[in-house]
């Protein structure tokens, strides 16, 4: 038997143990399964923000469909399985959601009266974003770069950076027009 097989075959061990309540069992099968998991989504996600995201919830996923396993069949294609349908639906999601979001590029510009005030209060909402939406700020606001370029320098796609700049702009309109 190659190691592939006997992976395959302790992979498919674990996941009779899982599910039959063995805690144990699911850690070690997540710990097995998880850099396969990153590969095979590193091919179809290209937000390596998205990526950590796609992969917890496949591997969510895997933990509520445990029941439908048969374990008289090869557990890889199972696994990936579930996890062709939750990346695919993780795309649909986004592909919605950035387009019923406002295009960075169509925010109106808020200006603020320039007091010390003021800008105490800009700098504190700055740093309450997530460190992704703050990095699209800086990038589009701040260094003037275009969607395109912002998206390339980020290592991110360009709808993802569309949608961080949106939030962040959502989130500092709300912080400052409180």
């Amino acid at each position: 038997m190659g190691s592939t097989s006997v992976k395959n075959a302790t992979r498919a061990q674990l996941m009779e143990r899982a599910r039959s309540g063995d805690r144990e069992a699911f850690q070690a099968l997540f710990k097995e399964i998880g850099p396969l998991v990153t590969r095979f989504l590193q091919r179809r996600t290209a937000d390596r923000f998205d990526l950590e995201d796609v992969c917890q919830e496949v591997l969510i996923a895997v933990y509520r469909s445990r029941h439908t396993y048969d374990s008289a069949r090869p557990f890889e294609p199972w696994l990936f399985a579930i996890a062709r349908k939750v990346s695919l639906e993780h795309l649909r999601r986004n592909r919605r959601q950035v387009r019923s979001e406002v295009h960075a590029g169509d925010l109106p510009e808020v200006r603020i009266e320039a007091s010390a005030s003021h800008a105490l209060e800009l700098r504190r909402a700055l740093e309450r974003l997530p460190i992704t939406q703050m990095e699209a700020v800086k990038l589009t606001k701040i260094l003037g770069l275009s969607i395109e370029e912002a998206s390339e320098r980020a290592g991110t796609t360009v709808g993802s950076m569309k949608v961080r700049v949106h939030r962040a702009y959502e989130s500092l309109k709300k912080a400052l027009m409180h």
